[in-house]
């Protein structure tokens, strides 16, 4: 569905709120609320929106992988220790 994008004053969407957010669900728009001519906020329906998530996750787990890969190989534990100041560190069970 092709959604028609129409901006609105912040001053008159609250006087049209029940029918934008009939335009918005019904009629498949996104409104873009101004406030001193810029975008402040949108109305999109709930269906819009998850088709707006599902669409950036797979992006945002790229930039996470690919930032994760980027740091190549790091400190050890033990050098991490140094690094913090920690002096304290996991033995394991003693035994009995």
């Amino acid at each position: 569905m092709g959604s028609m994008t129409h901006e609105i004053p912040v001053t008159q969407a609250r006087a049209e709120l029940a029918d934008l957010i009939n335009r918005v669900v019904y009629g498949g728009e996104r409104v873009v609320v101004t406030r001193h001519g810029k975008p402040l906020v949108a109305l999109v329906s709930a269906a819009d929106l998850e088709r707006l998530e599902n669409e950036a996750e797979p992006a945002a787990e790229e930039q996470v992988i690919s930032s994760v890969s980027s740091l190549g190989t790091s400190l050890s534990a033990p050098g991490e220790r140094r690094r913090f100041g920690i002096a304290a560190e996991h033995r394991g069970e003693e035994p009995r």
